[in-house]
């Protein structure tokens, strides 16, 4: 998985799976990319990167289930009152974490809790039912794909045990396109 350069085979197959997702939103165009890159402090990973600036931005027939978001959107059931997300400060794990289950008090729970929600990555998109996609734009997991949901959350990938697809959202969409189950952790 590069996320510095995007690989011609991956930009293929992306662009192969948008072209059949109706109602996607045109490209941002590189500008645009680099202004919200700047704004945010963050360099997005490829081959995201590319997609957003010169496929689409967003699209209404997935991944995931309720569309790709737009880069500087949320999913119509993202949280009320959550704090504002904060792209340049690390997302905060490395490794699936089940929250629900953590024997820690809520007090050292709640703050890493709310850093894995609103640090270091942009939303991709919702499943429902409090399910997001993430893909981490700052920390050790920058390019990967991560689902998040009201238990806890788990990286995408057979590396992690959660599908047999390849890592990083090249992986994840192609995964998606190919019919594979959204998740199987």
């Amino acid at each position: 998985m590069n996320t510095e350069h995007a690989d011609p085979r991956d930009l293929a197959a992306i662009r192969a799976a948008f072209a059949t997702a109706n109602g996607g939103g045109p490209a941002l165009g590189w500008d645009a990319v680099r202004a919200f890159e700047a704004v945010h402090g963050v360099v997005l990973p490829e081959p995201y990167r590319t997609v957003v600036a010169e496929v689409a931005d967003g699209s209404a027939a997935g991944p995931p289930r309720y569309g790709l978001v737009g880069l500087a959107e949320l999913p119509d059931d993202w949280g009320a009152g959550r704090p504002e997300r904060d792209l340049g400060r690390p997302f905060p794990l490395t490794g699936p974490w089940v929250w629900e289950d953590d024997p820690r008090p809520s007090a050292e729970v709640d703050p890493v809790l709310d850093q894995v929600f609103d640090h270091g990555s942009v939303v991709l998109g919702t499943e429902g039912c409090g399910v997001y996609w993430h893909l981490v734009v700052t920390g050790p997991h920058r390019g990967h794909v991560w689902y998040v949901g009201g238990e806890g959350a788990a990286p995408f990938g057979a590396e992690f045990g959660s599908s047999t697809a390849e890592p990083g959202f090249a992986g994840w969409v192609r995964h998606w396109a190919a019919g594979g189950p959204w998740f199987s952790g």
